[in-house]
């Protein structure tokens, strides 16, 4: 059984007899901690409609299924790579079965890998204007701390 799950029992009568029923529910906290997020998390996409409204329990509680912890891992993970709300969005509705537009996804890795190259292009800027703020330091005795007014200047 998988652990995630909190396994549910309950008992149902019918004119058959007694029926034991075995329900499977995943709690919000299970499936956060299994996709490495909060649970604040996990309601934020619900609420932004990136992750699907999962069933109640009788007691009002969220009771997901598989299809949430894999969704939330590909979310997860599109983040960690950089891509913005709307992408993921976009990247969703063309992993369904019935639309499946590789070269739309592949467009969009490759519009995607040009904004990190300017991005990495920037940095290294960046790293070059502070490195040359920190060697006019010297000692870091100077009245006016080259430093700060780099920072300063536009």
């Amino acid at each position: 059984m998988d652990l995630l799950f909190h396994l549910i029992h309950a008992t149902t009568r019918s004119h058959y007899g007694i029926k034991s029923v075995r329900r499977q529910i995943l709690t919000i906290g299970r499936l956060a901690r299994s996709a490495g997020v909060h649970l604040e998390t996990v309601r934020y996409y619900e609420r932004i409609g990136l992750m699907p409204a999962p069933a109640r329990t009788e007691g009002g509680h969220r009771s997901y299924a598989p299809g949430h912890s894999q969704r939330l891992r590909f979310i997860r993970r599109s983040r960690e790579l950089g891509f913005s709300i709307d992408a993921i969005r976009r990247l969703i509705a063309l992993s369904e079965p019935e639309v499946q537009a590789c070269c739309e996804v592949r467009d969009m890795a490759q519009e995607h890998i040009a904004s990190i190259d300017a991005k990495i292009v920037d940095l290294q800027r960046l790293r070059g204007v502070l490195q040359q703020a920190v060697a006019d330091c010297r000692d870091g005795n100077e009245i006016r701390c080259p430093v700060i007014q780099e920072l300063g200047s536009s």
